[in-house]
């Protein structure tokens, strides 16, 4: 199959169409780990990446910083409305043209009936496992320099495989309603760290 990178927001969208039809509700935080999951799956088949752009290290797992955006409105409650894009000079918002390839319209369908049912915090658990891309990239960050903290596609060819984690009978990491760069989170402890060094030095 060959077909150019998809606007991160038209596959988005098509996830949120295919969602409303088969009934479930998904949040923006949940909606970044199955963009994510769709686009691994993709990138390990076709050794191209499905959506344009990149995904980053978030403290609950792999975010797509374009998407995350254009529903970040809804907060932690089930998205109700569809991404569209901006005319930088005249403000206009136009509808994204959906996917018309139907190996990816089945991908999309692929992840929901497999991921859709998982609550947010199941998900988050999958995107977490160990040595998973997120891991992979979370560690390096804590280490070394990774920059803002992105997971290039390279990585999640190499270690898409790991998304394999035993499930309990509670999420790991509860069931968060929003999420925030690690960057951010690893910036502020730095710097609380500083000012903590610099007031024992006084």
């Amino acid at each position: 199959m060959t077909v150019a990178s998809y606007d991160p927001r038209s596959i988005a969208n098509l996830m949120l169409d295919e969602a409303d039809r088969v009934g479930i509700a998904i949040t923006n935080l949940a909606l970044q780990k199955l963009l994510y999951f769709a686009h691994g799956i993709f990138l390990n088949e076709n050794k191209k990446p499905l959506v344009s752009g990149y995904f980053e290290a978030w403290q609950y797992g792999p975010v797509h910083p374009t998407a995350y955006k254009a529903f970040q409105v809804a907060g932690p409650d089930p998205i109700r409305f569809r991404a569209c894009s901006q005319n930088v000079l005249s403000g206009e918002l136009s509808p994204i043209a959906p996917p018309d390839n139907r190996e990816v319209r089945r991908l999309v369908q692929h992840v929901l009936n497999s991921y859709g049912k998982l609550s947010a915090g199941r998900l988050v658990d999958i995107s977490h496992a160990k040595n998973s891309p997120w891991e992979h990239i979370v560690h390096k960050g804590r280490t070394s320099v990774a920059f803002g903290l992105r997971i290039p596609d390279t990585v999640i060819l190499e270690r898409f495989k790991h998304h394999k984690v035993s499930i309990g009978d509670a999420p790991v990491a509860g069931e968060p309603r929003e999420d925030t760069p690690f960057c951010l989170i690893l910036t502020l402890r730095a710097s609380h760290r500083c000012r903590a060094s610099c007031s024992a030095g006084n």
